[in-house]
C-alpha cells in the first residue's frame, strides 16, 4: 500500500507542470514548445487554427516521408570508391613457374600404355573414312572404355538421332547400333556417362572432335594418376635443375635451389620465388629491367605427354606472399623461344567490412574448411570455393576430385573404387545449385593485392645468336660440347616493377552518420524550424502522456474495486454514528465474559462490549468513494 502511495506522489510531482488531463497537456505543450506551428494552432482564431493545424500535420508528414527516406538510404549500406597513389620501396612479387606438361612421357609412359593405345585406335575409328577392323583383333584394354565410352551420334534425323558404339564389334557391349562409323556434318561425338548400375546415363555432347578426344583423356588419366601416391607423381614430373637454367635478381645472380617446389596436379613440379614461407620478403631496389628478375626456362616440350597437354610453353603467376598459387585460374602462358617481359604495376584493394560488404579478414568466419591450411597460405575467394566443391564432391560422390587436395580420411575418385565417379562429377559440375551454393558462403577478402601486368614479347635467341647461346647452355646444364637444347625448348623472361608508384584503391562509407543527422536536421528544421531541442520537448510530452495514463489507469483501477465493496450493501453505506451506536454499552456494565454470567449479562448468555464515549454524529463523517485524486499538498501529508 506504501508503494502505491509513494508512485502516487511521485507521479503527482511530475504532472504539476503540464496538468492532469490531456487537454492540458496539449495546451501546455502547444504553448510552450519552439516548433513553430502549433503555437499557432493555440493563439489564432477558428479559421486561423483549422488552416494552421493543417500546414502542421503536411508539413510533420513530409518530415517524417524525408526521414524514412534519408534513414533507408543511410541503411543500404553502400560505398564510395576512393583512388590515391602512393611511392615507396616495395617486396616484390612472389612468382610462380611452371611447365604447361605436368609430366616427362618417358616417365610416364608404362603408366598411360594401355590408355594410348585405347586413344590411337579411337581416333583411327573416328577419323577413318570406311569401317575398319584393324584393331577388331588387337588385346586393347576396355576396361577403361567400359566406363566412360566415346559414342558417335548421327543427328541428320533430328527426331530420331542414332548412337553409335565405336567398339561394338571389338567386345562385348549392348548398343543401339554397332560397328557404324559417321563422317557426315550431322554427327557429333559425345561422352557416355552413366550411374553405377547404368540405370541413369546422360550424353555430354562436344562440337569439336579434338575437344571431346581431349576432355576424355584427361579424365581417364586422371583415373590413373589418382592411384599414385603424390610423392611418386613428383619425380616423374620435371625437375628444378632442368627446367631453370639461368636466373639473375637484379645483380644478385640466383638458381633453382633458390626456388620453392610445390606439386600441382594440373601442371606437376611447380617452383615458387620469393614466397615468403620460411625466408623474408626480397624487396626490389628500383623499377626497371635491370632490377628485376630474369629467367631462361627449358620447358623440353619434346618430352610432352601427347594426348594431355596439347599446349607448349611455361605457365606463371605473380601473387603476393604467402598465397597460395592457382596457376590453372589466374596464370598466364609464356611462348616458348621469345623472350616475354613483363611490367607489373601494383593496385592494394581495402574493402569495407560488414555490413557493407561481405568480405573476410583472415577467412575465419568462412563456413568452409580450407583445403589449403596445410600449405599454411592466406585466404582467398579461389581457395575456398575449391574447398566447397571438395566438400560436395566427397558428400555426393564419397571420392575427392584428383586436382584439389584432399581432407583428412578422404579419398581420391577412381574407377576401380567409385566407378560412378565420372557421372556423379559430371553432374555436380554442372550444377547451378552448387556453384550458387559455394558462392554464397564464400567471402571476398578484406585486403588484396593485385598484380597489372604489361606483356611484351620477342624472338629470343636471334639468328645470329642462336648458336653461341644454346652452346653455351648445352654446356653449363649437361656438360656437352653438342646442342642439346632447341628453340622449340627454351623460354626468356623478364618481370619487374615498371614504376614504384602504387595505387589503393579504398572503400568508404558512402552515408555515414554524420551525413544521416546532418540531412535529418536540415529537413526538420526548413519544414517545421525545429531542432533537436524540439524533439527533446516532444518526447517529454510523450513520457507526461505516458504517466497520465498510468495516473487514470490507477484511479480507474482503485475506484472500480471500491466499486465492487459496494456492491455488498443494498443500501447507501452507515455513518459513523450509527455504526459506533451499534456498538455502545449504554448500561456502563463491566465485561463478565471471564466470569460467567452476572447482573451485566445478556439474557442469551453474551457478554456486552465494553463501554464507550460515542463521537459526535456528524453527517460529513459519511464515508464516499474517492472519484478524484488527492491534491499536491494532501499528497505532501503522505
Amino acid at each position: 500500500m506504501q508503494v502505491k502511495k509513494y508512485l502516487l506522489k511521485c507521479l503527482h510531482r511530475l504532472q504539476k507542470g503540464p496538468g492532469y488531463t490531456y487537454k492540458e497537456l496539449l495546451v501546455w505543450y502547444c504553448n510552450n514548445t519552439n516548433t513553430h506551428g502549433p503555437k499557432r494552432i493555440i493563439c489564432e482564431g477558428p479559421k486561423k487554427q483549422a488552416m494552421w493545424l493543417m500546414l502542421t500535420l503536411l508539413f510533420a508528414s513530409l518530415v517524417l516521408w524525408q526521414w524514412g527516406v534519408f534513414i533507408q538510404t543511410y541503411l543500404s549500406w553502400e560505398v564510395s570508391v576512393s583512388l590515391s597513389v602512393g611511392f615507396k620501396a616495395m617486396d616484390f612479387p612472389a612468382v610462380t613457374i611452371c611447365n604447361a606438361s605436368p609430366f616427362r612421357y618417358s616417365k610416364v609412359k608404362h603408366l598411360l600404355k594401355d590408355l594410348d593405345e585405347l586413344m590411337e585406335a579411337v581416333l583411327e575409328r573416328i577419323v577413318a573414312s570406311e569401317p575398319s577392323h584393324t584393331n577388331a583383333t588387337k588385346a586393347l584394354n576396355f576396361t577403361i572404355w567400359n566406363h566412360t565410352p566415346l559414342v558417335l551420334i548421327d543427328e541428320r534425323n533430328p527426331r530420331h538421332p542414332v548412337v553409335l558404339d565405336l567398339f561394338a564389334d571389338s567386345h562385348n557391349d549392348s548398343s543401339p547400333v554397332p560397328g557404324r562409323t559417321c563422317n557426315a556434318p550431322g554427327c557429333k561425338v559425345a561422352m557416355r556417362l552413366c550411374s553405377v548400375n547404368r540405370t541413369v546415363c546422360t550424353f555430354r555432347n562436344f562440337s569439336s572432335v579434338t575437344q571431346a578426344v581431349t576432355e576424355w583423356y584427361t579424365l581417364q588419366a586422371t583415373n590413373i594418376f589418382s592411384q599414385v601416391p603424390t610423392q611418386e607423381l613428383a619425380k616423374l614430373s620435371y625437375t628444378g635443375e632442368q627446367v631453370i637454367l639461368a636466373c639473375l635478381f637484379g645483380a644478385e645472380p640466383c638458381s633453382y635451389r633458390n626456388f620453392t617446389t610445390l606439386f600441382h596436379p594440373d601442371y606437376g613440379n611447380c617452383y615458387i620465388f620469393n614466397w615468403g614461407m620460411t625466408e623474408k620478403a626480397v624487396p626490389s631496389a628500383n623499377p626497371g629491367v635491370e632490377f628485376g628478375l630474369k629467367l631462361v626456362l627449358d620447358i623440353s616440350q619434346e618430352d610432352y605427354v601427347p594426348f594431355l597437354t596439347s599446349t607448349a610453353g611455361a605457365r606463371l603467376l605473380l601473387h603476393e606472399q604467402r598465397s597460395y598459387p592457382f596457376v590453372k585460374d589466374e596464370g598466364i602462358y609464356a611462348m616458348s623461344g621469345t623472350e616475354t617481359s613483363i611490367g607489373v604495376l601494383v593496385d592494394k584493394l581495402e574493402r569495407k567490412g560488414e555490413p557493407y560488404s561481405h568480405c573476410t579478414v583472415n577467412g575465419s568466419d568462412v563456413p568452409v574448411h580450407n583445403i589449403y591450411s596445410d600449405h599454411n597460405t592466406t585466404y582467398s575467394i579461389q581457395a575456398c570455393i575449391h574447398s566447397c566443391f571438395q566438400d560436395h564432391m566427397i558428400q555426393n560422390c564419397s571420392c575427392g576430385y584428383y586436382l584439389y587436395p584432399l581432407p583428412q580420411g578422404a579419398r581420391y575418385c577412381n574407377d576401380k573404387d567409385f566407378p560412378d565417379w565420372v557421372y556423379c562429377y559430371s553432374e555436380l559440375h554442372r550444377s547451378l545449385d552448387q556453384r550458387e551454393a559455394c558462392i554464397g558462403m564464400c567471402k571476398e577478402s578484406c585486403n588484396d593485392t593485385q598484380y597489372k601486368m604489361t606483356i611484351s614479347m620477342a624472338d629470343w635467341p636471334s639468328e645470329a645468336s642462336e648458336d653461341w647461346i644454346f652452346h653455351v647452355l648445352s654446356q653449363e646444364r649437361d656438360q656437352s660440347t653438342n646442342i642439346t637444347l632447341s628453340r622449340k625448348g627454351v623460354v626468356k623472361l623478364n618481370i619487374y616493377f615498371q614504376e614504384f608508384n602504387y595505387r589503393t584503391i579504398e572503400e568508404s562509407a558512402a552515408y555515414n552518420i554524420v551525413w544521416l543527422l546532418s540531412n535529418l536536421g536540415g529537413q526538420f528544421g526548413f519544414w517545421m524550424g525545429g531542432s533537436v531541442l524540439c524533439l527533446i520537448e516532444f518526447a517529454e510530452i510523450i513520457i507526461d502522456f505516458v504517466w497520465i495514463t498510468v495516473i487514470k489507469l490507477v484511479a480507474f483501477s482503485k475506484s472500480l474495486r471500491q466499486k465492487r465493496a459496494q456492491a455488498r450493501y443494498s443500501g447507501p453505506p452507515p455513518t459513523v454514528a450509527e455504526l459506533v451506536e451499534a456498538h455502545t454499552n449504554f448500561a456502563f456494565q463491566p465485561d463478565m465474559a471471564n466470569h460467567g454470567p452476572g447482573p451485566g449479562a445478556d439474557p442469551d448468555g453474551q457478554t456486552l462490549p465494553i463501554p464507550g464515549t460515542p463521537p459526535p454524529n456528524y453527517d460529513s463523517l459519511r464515508l464516499q468513494p474517492l472519484d478524484i485524486i488527492e491534491s499536491d499538498s494532501d499528497g505532501d501529508a503522505i
